[in-house]
């Protein structure tokens, strides 16, 4: 009888958190997943200019020098901090056990950071960037979306404040750190870049260093703390290993702040900070390794669950994508070598694209088709639709991220070969950035099927479900995120 009544208080809890956010989560995925249609569009644009000029050539504001940033900010700021702020509250709300009282508050600064984000995107596309890299939205929107950042972020702090006593899951860990690690990169890139610019070399250091701390110290943690929540809750299985757990932790917290100098080999700054730059980028091969062998190995303690559950797929796609942007940044960062190669080709955009799409947006497509059910009640629509969504997605970010760091290293011998004319290197990158448009194209076909799937959910129009369940080959399956297994701490620690 105790053991009942426990179990019905844990779903009251759960359903009293999933109903408090219902309506910020949702909008976060929805206007998030709308953003990164829009992105996948400019994407296109930006890519179809590389081998076609004259592609727009009449419209000013899709020119490349705006249209690509365009495109770039809108992944990042529409598409992947959104995402975040959906997994982070939700995920901090039921890690904590505590239901969310100011969901008005943070579906009202939702509204202003989609608004900024949007004045950003016309600033950039009207020829008002400021020409740094992931940055180039107008001076005056970077005070409101920190200010927005905070609105939005400090109850998950002040519900992790207030949690029951118990230990912190790794989750927590890697959520609370992006959050953390987030304002003090952003805060110190825009105010020597924005308010105290120094010497033009310095300011391109340092906004190479805040690509790749967004990259490593937000994008990343976020990424890793739903996959650490996702794979133990869907299989049934606590963490493989704990220990693990903390060295990716702790790995990544050194190694991260570290990382992005290496753009500036050959710039006349001191000698060292390059090469430590790209040592710091090789060995987020050690966090990333450990983590991915560590969330892979507790998802195949279950494997009949990777095949059947959507949000484990996308999870698992996601986990070798960070695998392969691991390998991508030993490979890439080998001084001498290929570092010299690739450090004005198309194979940055490789990197990054693989970080952002490859990774991190595969891993939040992992996460809202487990959170969404949860939120609405309701059964998603149609298993073809998320099949189509996870093929089209998966195939052509491997296409747009592996052309563009092939043609990348094919375009860096291309501009080495300095007593050859200049328009062969370009020759040489010609039919990547043909590939990549295409690619591109089936990503967008993908990800129009996920919105209009997610604004039906959103709608409620799904079949009313009171226990979410796994999206097998034409039938449901329970899932055990509504049991009392407590997964996510340490593993031998199976039970709750």
């Amino acid at each position: 009888m105790s053991s009942l009544t426990t179990n019905l208080q844990d779903a009251k809890i759960r359903a009293d958190i999933d109903r408090s956010l219902r309506h910020p989560v949702m909008f976060f995925m929805t206007s998030g997943a709308a953003w990164l249609a829009v992105s996948i569009i400019l994407g296109i644009i930006s890519s179809a200019k590389v081998h076609s000029p004259e592609f727009f050539a009449s419209c000013g504001w899709l020119t490349y020098g705006r249209v690509f940033p365009a495109h770039i900010n809108a992944l990042i700021y529409g598409w992947g901090f959104q995402a975040a702020f959906a997994v982070i509250i939700w995920l901090m709300a039921r890690l904590s056990r505590q239901e969310c009282r100011s969901a008005g508050t943070i579906l009202t600064a939702g509204h202003v950071w989609n608004f900024t984000v949007l004045l950003g995107i016309i600033g950039i596309l009207s020829g008002n960037s400021s020409g740094m890299p992931w940055m180039e939205f107008p001076t005056f929107t970077w005070p409101v979306l920190i200010v927005t950042y905070f609105v939005i972020i400090i109850w998950s702090f002040i519900q992790f404040r207030v949690r029951p006593q118990g230990y912190v899951y790794i989750s927590q860990w890697y959520l609370l750190a992006a959050t953390i690690w987030f304002p003090w990169i952003f805060i110190t890139a825009n105010t020597l870049l924005r308010w105290f610019p120094g010497h033009p070399v310095m300011a391109a250091g340092i906004n190479a260093w805040y690509k790749f701390g967004l990259m490593f110290l937000f994008f990343t943690p976020v990424a890793l703390g739903a996959a650490y929540y996702l794979a133990p809750k869907v299989t049934g299985r606590p963490v493989y290993s704990y220990a693990l757990a903390k060295l990716g932790f702790w790995s990544l917290a050194i190694v991260g702040p570290w990382a992005g100098m290496q753009k500036l080999t050959g710039a006349p700054i001191p000698y060292f900070l390059p090469y430590v730059g790209a040592a710091a980028t090789a060995l987020f091969f050690v966090p990333a390794f450990t983590a991915a062998i560590n969330i892979l190995r507790t998802a195949y303690a279950a494997p009949q669950n990777v095949e059947q559950s959507p949000s484990l797929r996308f999870t698992i796609a996601g986990i070798v994508g960070l695998l392969v942007l691991a390998l991508a940044a030993l490979l890439l960062n080998l001084p001498g070598s290929t570092m010299r190669l690739t450090q004005f080709s198309l194979a940055g955009y490789g990197f990054e694209i693989l970080a952002l799409y490859g990774f991190f947006s595969l891993v939040m497509f992992g996460a809202v088709y487990f959170i969404v059910p949860r939120v609405t009640r309701r059964e998603w629509l149609s298993s073809t639709l998320i099949k189509i969504h996870f093929f089209f997605s998966v195939y052509g970010i491997i296409t747009v991220a592996l052309v563009a760091l092939f043609g990348g290293l094919m375009q860096g011998v291309g501009q080495e070969q300095w007593e050859q004319p200049w328009a062969n290197a370009a020759t040489r990158a010609h039919p990547y950035a043909v590939a990549t448009t295409i690619a591109w194209c089936f990503i967008l076909f993908s990800n129009v099927f996920f919105f209009l799937h997610l604004t039906l959910m959103w709608l409620r129009l799904g079949r009313r479900s009171s226990h979410p369940t796994l999206l097998g080959s034409g039938h449901g399956e329970h899932h055990f995120d509504d049991g009392l297994i407590d997964t996510t701490g340490p593993s031998s620690a199976a039970t709750h």
